[in-house]
Order: C-alpha cells, then sequence, then structure tokens
C-alpha cells in the first residue's frame, strides 16, 4: 500500500532543494551541486508519478459516486461501469511506477562502464563465443548511441578473443548493462568440428562502472608497479617494436589491469588506470556490502560473476535467460544486438524483487 502522507512529505522537500540550488555558495560546491541536481530529479520523478496515481484514484471514486448513485441514469452508470475496469488496471500500473519511484536508486545506474569478456571452458570455441558476445555489445551500444572503446584484447588464432576489455560511454549505461554479468553458455557446432555434433562451450562477462572524480579514489604511485612492454598479437606474437602497452599493478589488492590498443604508452596507461579504478570502486562496494550484511544474491545483476545467466542455442535459435526461466526463439537477432526485450525483461523482473523487498 502506498502512504500518500509520507509521499507527500517528500515531495514538500522540493521548495527548500529549489533554494538551495539557487544559494550561490551551494553553486560553487560542486559534489553539493551534483548531489542536490540529482536529489531535485528524483523528487520531481516522484511528483509525477504520485500526482497520476492520485488522480486515478479520484477518477475511480468518482466513477464509483456515479454508479452507486441512485441519480444517476442506466445509460450512464453503464459508461462508468464500463470505464472501470481501465481504470483500475491504470491505478495499479501507476501504483507500481510510484513505489518504483520511492525505491533508493542505484547511484551507479547512469555511469558508464568498462566490460571483460573472458573464453572459459571451450578452448578455441569459448573465444570464438567471446568475439561473438563483443560484436553484440558493439550493435547494442551503436543502437543506443553509446561509444564503446578497445582497452585490451588477447585474440585468438582463428578469430576471437581470450579475453578483451573494453570500455561504453553514454547516459545509463550501467543500469542497461549490469544485468550482463556473469556466465554465458553457448551450444552449437563449432567451425573446426568435422562430424558436426553439438559442443557446449561458456564465456564469462564482467561489467564495472566507471570511476568517476567525485568518487575520490586515491592511488599511491608508492602501492602500484608500473610494467611496459610490447603488444601482442593472436599467438602472444609482437606487433611492433614499441614498447607502448601498459600493465599496472595496485600491490595492496593485487588488482591488475593493462591496456595496449593505442600507440601511445600515454594513452595505454590512462586507460589501464580507468581499469584499475573501476576495479577498486568496485572491490570497495562488495565490502562495503558484505559489511552492511545486503544479501545482493537477491537482486538480478547482482554481480556475482560465477553464476550461469544465460545459454545460447543456436541450432535451435533459442536463448534462455536462467535468473527469470525467460526463453527467447530470435537468438538470431539477439546476436546482432537487438537486446532492448531482453534487458527490458531482466530490468521489470529486478524492480519486481526490489519491491516485494519493500513490502517486507
Amino acid at each position: 500500500m502506498i502512504n500518500s502522507n509520507h509521499v507527500k512529505s517528500l515531495i514538500e522537500q522540493l521548495p527548500e532543494i529549489e533554494k538551495k540550488l539557487s544559494d550561490p555558495a551551494i553553486m560553487a560546491n560542486q559534489k553539493k551541486f551534483r548531489e542536490l541536481i540529482q536529489e531535485h530529479a528524483l523528487l520531481k520523478d516522484l511528483e509525477l508519478q504520485a500526482q497520476k496515481f492520485w488522480n486515478l484514484e479520484k477518477e475511480i471514486i468518482e466513477h464509483r459516486q456515479l454508479i452507486e448513485s441512485d441519480d444517476t441514469d442506466a445509460d450512464l452508470k453503464d459508461l462508468a461501469g464500463g470505464e472501470m475496469a481501465e481504470l483500475e488496471t491504470r491505478l495499479s500500473a501507476a501504483e507500481k511506477e510510484l513505489m518504483a519511484a520511492l525505491l533508493d536508486p542505484d547511484p551507479d545506474e547512469k555511469r558508464s562502464v568498462i566490460m571483460e569478456i573472458r573464453a572459459g571452458t571451450g578452448g578455441n570455441e569459448a573465444a570464438l563465443f567471446a568475439g561473438d558476445l563483443f560484436r553484440m555489445y558493439n550493435r547494442y551500444s551503436e543502437d543506443m548511441g553509446w561509444k564503446t572503446g578497445m582497452i585490451d584484447a588477447n585474440p585468438c588464432e582463428i578469430g576471437g578473443y581470450k579475453e578483451v576489455v573494453f570500455s561504453v560511454d553514454g547516459q545509463n549505461v550501467y543500469g542497461e548493462l549490469r544485468y550482463e554479468m556473469g556466465v554465458h553458455r553457448v551450444q552449437r557446432v563449432p567451425v573446426t568440428e568435422a562430424s558436426g555434433r553439438i559442443h557446449t562451450s561458456a564465456a564469462t562477462v564482467a561489467v564495472f562502472p566507471k570511476s568517476e572524480a567525485n568518487d575520490n579514489i586515491e592511488i599511491n604511485p608508492a602501492e602500484i608497479r608500473t610494467d611496459i612492454f610490447c603488444s601482442s598479437g593472436p599467438g602472444g606474437q609482437s606487433v611492433n617494436t614499441t614498447y607502448s602497452a601498459v600493465r599496472i599493478t595496485h600491490l595492496p589488492t593485487g588488482i591488475v589491469a593493462q591496456s595496449q590498443d593505442e600507440r601511445s604508452q600515454h594513452r595505454n596507461k590512462e586507460k589501464a588506470m580507468s581499469v584499475l579504478k573501476a576495479r577498486i570502486l568496485d572491490l570497495k562496494k562488495r565490502e562495503e556490502e558484505e559489511k552492511k550484511g545486503k544479501d545482493r544474491r537477491s537482486q538480478i545483476g547482482s554481480g556475482d560473476r560465477s553464476e550461469r545467466v544465460r545459454t545460447y542455442n543456436f541450432p535451435q535459435n533459442r536463448l534462455t535467460d536462467h535468473r527469470i526461466n525467460l526463453t527467447l526463439y530470435s537468438l538470431d537477432r539477439i546476436m546482432d544486438g537487438n537486446l532492448s526485450d531482453l534487458l527490458t525483461a531482466l530490468r521489470d523482473n529486478d524492480l519486481e524483487l526490489r519491491l516485494k523487498q519493500m513490502e517486507k
């Protein structure tokens, strides 16, 4: 049930926040100003959803009064009765949207991301599948108007990647792609298989929100080791004689990040540092969640990279997402980057889980 008094008390904070946003002292404090802008946007959305819900409640009360009144003629009663079902359906949807607006937002939702795809069991076929996933995410990013950038890659001689690391920059990227974290399993006839038998192999996907300036992630130069080496191609052979590739090791945590995609050592160091900060940020958030005792597994996209999330069956053109028991017979379109239906279903299911937690 919606507590209208609680919702109204939250919305009543808007004038005070708007007053603060016009204060020159707060405008000069960029961190505080950004926080207030975000809080204002969330409350305005809450106000919009609440008004929609209350308007529908009012309409339903008016329709019910018409139906129950002895002064209402039969035709008008029939008309009001016919509209009640639609109004109640709309009210149920509006209630769900209002409850969603009351949920604590994920602070990382709007961030850009660093993604890693690693070939798992299956040898060369797993590497080919990792390459297919990389292409799928690139296609989807193009459709969304996001920008992808290669950071590091370990290509396989017959194609695909043993490992590929890349960035995806844009609006609400983490909010969309966080559900990709986990083990992706593929079932198909490998191009290297002469007998035509279906093989099963896998690739692991990791998604890290990019660190931002206000995260205050300070890395002590004395606590990192930087190695410079030549970029390598398939099979590990050197692809140039310039020592431009950079590997950075964070000694306190053992976290390693590297980049060899750029010809410039400076640019590779910059990219590797971006990956390192994203991984350190992810580690800190995981530690915080453990201290708070929160069950991240109760939500889809909780970050469990060992979880088998999806199976791609090419002979049957079938994709199954095991977290929500969803099966789609449009694998060819999905591999071409048409992820919208799949990600929408995951997002809706995640919302349902969070709403159920809020009701407890």
